[in-house]
């Protein structure tokens, strides 16, 4: 009544009031107040109230503190006391109306006693401890304050302490978002108990005084903003304003702390419309009331939002009943496509990519998406209050005073639905913010208190339509970073994708709008509403579309990659927050059999968005080359769908799987993305730079696998269980690029995968299909199965932790919960699979963490191969993994040798999932594993064993999936015959295994040894008994086989018939029929898979005629086989196994076995023998082996010895026969291949691209301070006992230099001695390469680093980029290949004289560098490098300055100086290398060449050539008598070993790594 009462007296007169005397205001404050209640009491207070009305207009007036805000000093010192004074002034008047006369405190203590709230909603910014205990917690959001948590009973409960990052408010007291057991003993008590009702005056001067104090506020606010400038931000003028504010502010959420009672006063002024509308409307002629209602619309205006009034009205009918205001016919088109391009909006598409508005036109066919993001009208102070909270972006003290309200829920409801009615508001102001992480966390603060509670929620989805809000919401944010898509068709695609490089994406701004929409499908009764709404389901289909196929990655042929973009950390966020936690919030929905229609509507849309995305990118059947997106957000919503409704709404399968065509389209994207990760395993992306492997470790990482690389192995699952098997296997083999390898020729043609790269695609093609064949994490284990895989898998690969292992097991269902699936079982499964080994001291004093680890009984039961290759983010953790399994087999006594990778009995498929084992059965896969076999057998290349272990694999996993009934007669095959027909008769592994193939026709290179050979005269052979089919095999092409296949699909579909003609698809692919320059050629074969496991056998264990049936000693193992669901052993073993069990499935191939081993061998069974008997045996025929292997390769190594030492010497053998020479006695050098540290590539170093070493050089004086005597030196304790130099090396070669430089020519004693002892540089190397350029970007890279760094870049100096070690030059490696190999490579007949006179010309004769290449500037780069690294006083020895004769000397000094050193790190022995020799590498050979080169530059004064003093026989005395004065330093005198460097350097041919 007393709200009521206020708000007539504040609203009703509409003309200005008279105003009071003067000297009314000066009355004191406590009096006035008294008076003022005393009126405003009685039952006519009218007049009180005019007087009242009066007062506050004068003391709240907005006019001079806004003056003062907006005029500075000069209005601040025009007031009274300035405007600091004045607003104190008006909030003194205020608390003094407030409490009626009385103190403030005391009035204060007074209406906290009537706090009838049961409520805590003690609010908190960031970085506040508080607590959430998911025990007691309904909402995955809730959270406590420390006092409630502790004064609660959570005794057991699975609790945590947390550091807030956004801020929240205390749910205690809260039955909507925790458990009332979890209560604290002071809000257990109801909210009605003892609690006395407020008396009617305690707080009617508040009714009265608060309306008018909040619009006061509000006109501040008004007055305060001013719209930014485009290039001048306005943070600093808002947080003026801000400032000035802080006082009001502040005193609203004092208020709020009163209690209930106040905070009810608050509400009902905050919402009262009538209150609202005569303070803002109703001031008439008062000029600042119209200005500052005028700035009000100008800040709608500029907001995009206008008034409803301005605006044309549409026809604004209800919607019908399931169906979103967000019409279905107005959002079907609004796929991600650009099949609605506006005209107008044409010229966006090249330029700026502005597909905002083009889709908006689209969008906009609707009638109240428009509403949703340009309407807005206030009514209330509470929505004003909240439009310039969001103006003013989210200021911390509005935020909290908002939220300090929340425990009064008739305000919390009115607050949620004006923060609904603001939510465009909120997205639009947030897009434009210079501060969007803090304003992303106040948002966040506030929508996690209104969202969490589910009858809110529901109340605000019905009432305000909260659903469509937040969706269309969504869907214009993302529309403003969208471009065209260039994946398959780039030219003629329709698609639309988010352009990840935005900064929307980047900073992930969607995040607080995405929070909030995963945050509303947490309650169940909001899902379900959702996946009623068909058009919403439209609509968020169109909007994950948005993100299917983003971030492409093209693959980089030719030149690598300048710049490596990092926006792949954006996409993978954008998928997982955007796309995969509310899928997996929806399926949370969806486990019951009553939910089965939602899953039909889901998989209904998101199969029609799937088709729509494959007509707007052109797709038919083939991917475009060398293209991926691991981003298939919609293949993987369609993916999880079918996997809830198989396993928990007990759905049949085939009615929701779409046709046969359409199978075949799902399938080959995630297919593509299979075989891209192999390829980027196997370095075919390396130019893509390293974020590209960034990329594929994301795809698998624990945090996204459940969302992106489960869901595609599931779809493809999915997928191979319903087409034909023949068309998936040559799908797979196709897209893995390997057809061409699969050929029984020794010789073939990939015209698409390099030789290098083809043996890690093949082993990546079959380890793929060992994963789809085996893996059931979606084809029948439980929740519970799947924890204990996958924390086997992690412990298996390393011990753990137990927060690491926590942190590596996929999250699931839902993300945001922060619940793991039986995760009342987690530690439950961890005792059961693992160890604790407790924490240790380590000897320097630190302790190591206690670890879990595997139990013996896992490694010997549950070690899963194929799981552990799933979940590795690195390769090595693979081999760990194997590793650790091999050393437990050792030390068990379980196996001794080298082990397999164990076959594991795999947990029985669903069955709706019975299909996929089609694929083991079926003739293409029989014909791959004919072939690699044989392959194997014949050791053709790019085979590994890793190839045979997976052939190995699959055919066993076909034996233990064979079909139940299966006779041994093969039915005959009805249809025309197939080329795979000739192959093998049946589609049956088991029958297909005894199935001989006598020949094979081959398409071969003309050079294959296969085209040699005579072709049989006939096809036919001899058979073994009844049971060999003989016959030739044609030619049989994986990639026909896959197009005949899909022609077939195609033709045999429904549907296609009112479907327009396909467009052909242009080959990617040539057939190995088709490939040029290719022959057929007809192999002899007679082999089946049984005999080629024999022979295998055979190999495996280096004996002829190793195998032999273990049946025929013990029969009993046909009758009671007992083959273990695990096997541990080789692949020795793994042959025992399958021929077993190919003879325990069929008598005729147990018969065919025992014919095949005794045609081979005799048929005496073999000895008895003792296991120690047969270690010994082992043991000397290891060592036999090992003796013949020595022999053989010495036998070798002195045959071309000595065939190299004749052909070197023969010097008088005619030129006729040097060809002969040369091919039977040269060895062919192969080129030098470099590894490039920054960019990853190999390849030799090239004139036009040299690679380099990476080399430290330094000044060293070591040598110097070595001595002749070998006595060690005593310090000097006395004035006479004294160090002297004079027995160190330096001081000895300087008394030598000098010695001579006084009775010889100057320029002949430099070439003398060495120098170098003092000073000389000394050149290291870590051992690791890269490209010159590479080098000069990733100084480049350096300098532009801010970071404090420990070296100066500009002096050159650097860190390697792999290993870190500090370096400061490169050395260029010398390119393998030089025309100076002509010079010398050749044995010549000439006279001995001939050539020693064409050295001493060749010497004379000054060099060159041949061209101005990238190799010479480098050389002169490094050599300057050199020769800077030390003083110059080491490098002047010359009597005149500057002499060249210097540099000379200087140069191969520096090699005399590494090859000293070189030879003190060796211990003093050059032969063999000491202990510190283990970690260095050397650079003498690219050092040398450096140094050679540049010696050649100068030319030798042919009177003093040491070469021409070595080889002349008569010395000549004329020369003698003309340099009297000065004579040439006598050949016996100079130094052997500067004079042997000199001629290495200075001899006209390249150096060679076997010349060091």
């Amino acid at each position: 009544m007393a709200a009521a009462a206020a708000a007539a007296a504040v609203g009703g007169p509409q003309q200005p009031q008279p105003e009071l005397p003067a000297p009314g205001l000066a009355l004191d404050k406590a009096a006035t107040a008294a008076h003022l209640k005393a009126a405003l009491s009685r039952p006519d207070n009218r007049a009180g109230a005019e007087e009242l009305q009066a007062l506050l207009e004068r003391v709240l007036s907005a006019e001079r503190p806004l003056a003062a805000a907006a005029g500075g000093e000069e209005a601040a010192a025009g007031g009274a006391g300035g405007p600091g004074a004045a607003e104190e002034e008006a909030l003194e008047w205020c608390k003094c109306l407030l409490a009626g006369g009385s103190g403030y405190d005391e009035f204060c203590a007074a209406v906290r006693a009537y706090d009838p709230a049961a409520l805590c909603g003690l609010v908190w910014t960031a970085n506040f401890v508080a607590y959430r205990c998911r025990t007691c917690g309904i909402s995955p959001c809730m959270s406590l304050c420390a006092e409630c948590f502790h004064q609660g009973d959570h005794t057991g409960h699975d609790f945590n302490m947390f550091r807030s990052q956004a801020g929240g408010a205390c749910d205690c007291g809260d039955s909507n978002v925790m458990r009332e057991s979890g209560f604290c003993k002071r809000h257990q008590i109801k909210s009605s108990s003892n609690i006395p009702c407020v008396p009617k005056d305690l707080l009617m001067m508040s009714e009265f005084v608060l309306p008018r104090f909040i619009f006061c506020l509000i006109q501040y606010l008004r007055e305060g903003y001013n719209e930014p400038a485009a290039d001048v931000p306005s943070e600093k003028d808002l947080n003026k304003v801000l400032q000035l504010l802080e006082p009001q502010i502040s005193f609203l959420e004092d208020l709020t702390k009163m209690g209930g009672a106040m905070r009810s006063v608050l509400t009902q002024v905050l919402t009262n419309q009538q209150n609202y509308k005569d303070l803002t409307s109703g001031l008439g002629e008062n000029t600042y009331a119209k200005k500052s209602h005028e700035k009000y619309l100008i800040a709608l205006k500029s907001s995009g939002l206008t008034y409803p009034e301005d605006k044309l009205i549409y026809g604004m009918q209800e919607p019908s009943a399931g169906t979103s205001t967000l019409a279905v016919q107005g959002f079907a088109g609004a796929t991600g496509t650009l099949g609605q391009v506006d005209s107008s909006d044409e010229e966006d598409q090249d330029g700026s990519q502005g597909l905002g508005k083009r889709k908006r036109v689209k969008l906009s066919s609707g009638t109240k998406d428009q509403s949703i993001m340009d309407v807005l009208k206030h009514k209330s102070f509470l929505e004003e209050l909240l439009f310039w909270t969001i103006k003013y972006e989210f200021p911390q003290k509005m935020v909290t005073f908002l939220l300090n309200m929340l425990p009064d829920q008739e305000y919390k409801v009115a607050f949620t639905k004006t923060f609904v009615q603001h939510y465009a508001f909120i997205m639009k102001t947030l897009k434009k913010s210079h501060e969007s992480d803090t304003m992303s966390n106040r948002i966040v603060h506030i929508s996690v208190q209104l969202f969490s509670n589910e009858e809110l929620a529901r109340q605000v989805t019905e009432e305000c339509q909260l659903l469509d809000i937040m969706v269309t919401v969504l869907l214009y944010m993302m529309e403003s970073c969208l471009i065209k898509s260039e994946l398959q068709d780039e030219e003629n695609s329709l698609h639309v994708v988010v352009n990840c490089g935005e900064a929307l994406l980047k900073n992930n701004t969607y995040w607080p709008l995405v929070s909030d929409f995963i945050n509303i499908l947490s309650h169940q009764s909001v899902a379900k509403r959702f996946l009623e709404d068909h058009g919403l389901l439209v609509t968020w289909m169109n909007f994950v579309s948005f993100f299917q196929g983003m971030n492409l990655n093209k693959r980089e042929l030719n030149e690598h990659v300048e710049f490596e973009s990092q926006t792949y950390y954006a996409a993978f966020a954008a998928e997982l927050e955007a796309c995969a936690q509310p899928m997996w919030g929806l399926l949370s929905h969806c486990k019951v059999r009553e939910t089965q229609e939602y899953t039909r509507n889901v998989v209904r849309y998101c199969l029609e968005a799937l088709q729509d995305w494959f007509d707007a990118i052109n797709f038919v059947d083939e991917p475009a080359p060398n293209q991926v997106s691991f981003h298939l957000p919609l293949h993987r919503y369609y993916a999880m769908f079918l996997s809830k409704a198989v396993k928990c709404q007990e759905l049949d399968l085939d009615s929701v799987l779409p046709d046969q065509e359409m199978l075949m389209k799902l399938m080959i994207h995630p297919l593509q993305i299979q075989a891209s990760l192999a390829e980027i395993h196997s370095n075919m992306w390396v130019r893509n730079g390293l974020q590209i492997k960034g990329q594929a470790m994301t795809y698998v990482q624990s945090h996204f696998c459940n969302s992106m690389i489960d869901p595609d192995i599931y779809l493809l699952q999915v997928c191979a269980s319903r087409l034909d098997p023949d068309y998936v296997i040559s799908s797979v083999f196709e897209r893995f690029k390997v057809v061409d390898l699969l050929t029984m020729a020794s010789q073939h043609q990939n015209i698409v995968l390099d030789a290098e790269h083809e043996r890690s695609m093949l082993e990546g093609a079959l380890t793929f299909l060992v994963i789809l064949l085996s893996l059931r994490l979606h084809l029948g284990m439980s929740d519970d199965e799947i924890l204990r895989a996958e924390m086997v898998a992690q412990l298996c690969m390393n011990d753990r932790t137990h927060s690491s292992l926590l942190d590596l097991i996929p999250e699931n269902p839902n993300p945001k919960s922060g619940i793991i699936p039986g995760s009342y079982s987690f530690e439950s499964v961890l005792s059961t699979v693992a160890d604790f080994k407790a924490p240790v001291f380590e000897p320097g004093g630190s302790m190591q963490q206690g670890m879990y680890t595997p139990k013996g009984e896992v490694w010997d039961q549950e070690f899963d191969p194929v799981m552990v290759i799933l979940r590795t983010v690195y390769r090595r953790d693979v081999q760990s993994a194997m590793d650790r399994y091999t050393a437990f087999l050792k030390q068990s006594g379980k196996f001794s040798g080298n082990p397999w990778p164990p076959y594991k009995k795999r947990t029985p498929l669903h069955p709706s999932y019975k299909g996929l084992m089609r694929l083991l059965h079926c003739k293409t896969l029989h014909i791959v594993l004919f072939t690699l076999l044989y392959k194997i057998l014949m050791d053709h290349q790019n085979l590994s064993e890793h190839v045979l272990c997976m052939v190995l694999y699959l055919i066993e996993l076909g034996l233990e999936n064979s079909p139940e009934e299966e006779s041994d007669e093969e039915a005959p095959v009805g249809g025309p015959e197939r080329c795979h027909d000739s192959w093998f008769p049946g589609s049956n592994l088991v029958s297909n295994m005894r199935h001989f193939i006598n020949y094979v026709r081959v398409r071969v290179p003309e050079t294959a040894p296969e085209v040699k050979r005579d072709s049989p005269a006939s096809t036919s052979s001899d058979s073994l008994g009844s049971l060999q089919n003989s016959g030739t095999a044609q030619v049989f092409s994986l990639v026909a086989e896959r197009r005949r296949k899909f022609q077939e699909i195609i033709n045999r579909s429904s549907s296609e018939a009112n479907q327009v003609v396909r467009p052909k698809t242009s080959s990617k692919w040539c057939a190995p029929g088709s490939a040029p320059q290719l022959t057929t050629a007809i192999l002899e074969i007679k082999e089946s898979i049984l005999s080629l496991l024999i022979k295998l056998h055979h190999k495996l264990s280096g004996k002829q005629n190793s195998y032999y049936p273990p049946w025929l000693d013990d029969i009993e193992i046909l009758i009671q086989p007992e083959i273990p669901k695990y096997s541990h052993g080789d692949g020795i073993t793994a042959v025992e196994r399958i021929l077993l069990k190919a003879a325990l499935q069929s008598r005729m191939n147990k018969r065919l076995i025992e014919e095949i081993c005794r045609k081979v061998t005799p048929p005496v069974p073999p000895k008895k023998i003792t296991a120690a008997e047969k270690k010994t045996l082992d043991k000397e025929e290891r060592r036999q082996k090992a003796r013949e292997r020595q022999q053989k390769l010495l036998a070798e190594f002195a045959s071309r010895q000595k065939s190299f030492m004749e052909t070197a010497m023969d010097v008088d053998s005619p030129e006729t026969d040097i060809p002969m020479e040369i091919t039977t006695a040269e060895p062919q050098v192969s080129e030098a291949v470099y590894d490039c540290v920054i960019c990853g590539q190999s390849g030799p170093s090239s004139e036009d691209r040299p690679t380099g070493l990476v080399v430290l050089l330094q000044a060293s004086s070591v040598l110097g301070q070595c001595r002749d005597s070998i006595e060690p030196k005593k310090l000097p304790v006395t004035e006479e006992e004294q160090i002297y130099p004079w027995d160190t090396c330096a001081a000895v070669h300087d008394v030598r230099l000098s010695l001579l430089q006084r009775y010889f020519k100057d320029s002949s004693c430099l070439l003398a001695v060495s120098v170098g002892w003092e000073g000389g540089v000394y050149v290291q190397t870590c051992g690791h390469t890269l490209h010159i350029d590479c080098h000069k970007s990733y100084m480049e890279s350096l300098r532009n680093d801010q970071v404090l760094q420990g070296f100066s870049v500009d002096k050159g100096e650097f860190t390697c980029p792999l290993c870190r070690q500090f370096a400061n030059s490169v050395l260029p490696c010398y390119p393998g290949s030089s025309v100076e190999n002509n010079l010398w490579q050749r044995p010549s007949n000439r006279s001995m004289q001939d050539l020693i006179k064409e050295v001493e010309e060749l010497q004379g004769r000054p060099g060159v560098f041949t061209s101005e290449t990238n190799l010479s500037k480098e050389m002169e780069s490094v050599m300057k490098d050199i020769k800077n690294t030390t003083q110059k006083k080491y490098r002047d020895y010359s009597k005149t300055p500057s002499s060249p004769d210097n540099d000379f000397l200087f140069m191969y000094s520096v090699a005399r100086t590494n090859l000293e050193l070189e030879l003190i790190h060796r211990g003093g022995n050059l032969c063999s290398g000491g202990a510190s020799t283990a970690g260095k590498r050397s650079c003498l050979n690219q050092l040398f060449h450096v140094l050679a080169l540049h010696m050649r530059l100068y030319s030798i004064d042919s009177e003093y050539n040491p070469w021409r003093k070595l080889t002349q026989l008569i010395e000549d005395m004329n020369s003698q008598l003309r340099n009297e004065e000065q004579l040439e330093v006598p050949i016996l005198y100079h130094d052997v070993t500067s004079l042997l460097l000199i001629q290495i350097l200075t001899m006209p041919h390249p150096l060679h790594k076997e010349s060091m």
